[in-house]
């Protein structure tokens, strides 16, 4: 697939990790979701260090692509797997028990527009994290990469 390494580094907030043991131990059986939530598997490399991370992702759906929002509950700066897809934009998911690679790419604010209501719609506390901050909360489209199964 890539020098991508199954054993990715996990995030360091505890339940987020537990959750992300979970979803890949079970070949992505168990774990998918959060309050009712589609989750994803999101492994992406470090800008500085070049270790992969992985992460777990509450995710919508465009087309073929998924869509997730670097919310951070809100927070005033953008989680730090989003400041690093941005400088390296191929990842890795595993979306239910199907693993591949993917691009990622910030979506234009009109875009943004147009696929909000959905993804609000998906997990609507999304909404309450925007209203808490004076940041706009980027979304981020993943398209799977040309002669990934």
């Amino acid at each position: 697939m890539t020098d991508h390494d199954a054993e990715a580094l996990l995030t360091p907030t505890e339940w987020v990790a537990n959750q992300a043991r979970l979803y890949e131990r079970s070949g992505g059986t168990r774990g998918t979701t959060l309050h009712g939530a589609p989750c994803l598997l999101l492994d992406y490399r470090g800008r500085r260090s070049g270790t992969w991370r992985r992460t777990v992702l509450i995710y919508g759906r465009d087309g073929g692509d998924h869509l997730i929002v670097a919310s951070n509950g809100g927070a005033d700066r953008h989680p730090l797997w989003y400041v690093n897809l941005v400088a390296e934009p191929e990842v890795v998911l595993r979306v239910g028990t199907e693993r591949f690679r993917a691009r990622a790419e910030t979506l234009p604010s009109a875009e943004k527009a147009r696929v909000w209501p959905h993804l609000v719609g998906v997990f609507a506390p999304f909404a309450t994290y925007q209203e808490r901050t004076e940041r706009d909360i980027p979304v981020v489209r993943l398209s799977r990469l040309p002669g990934t199964p």
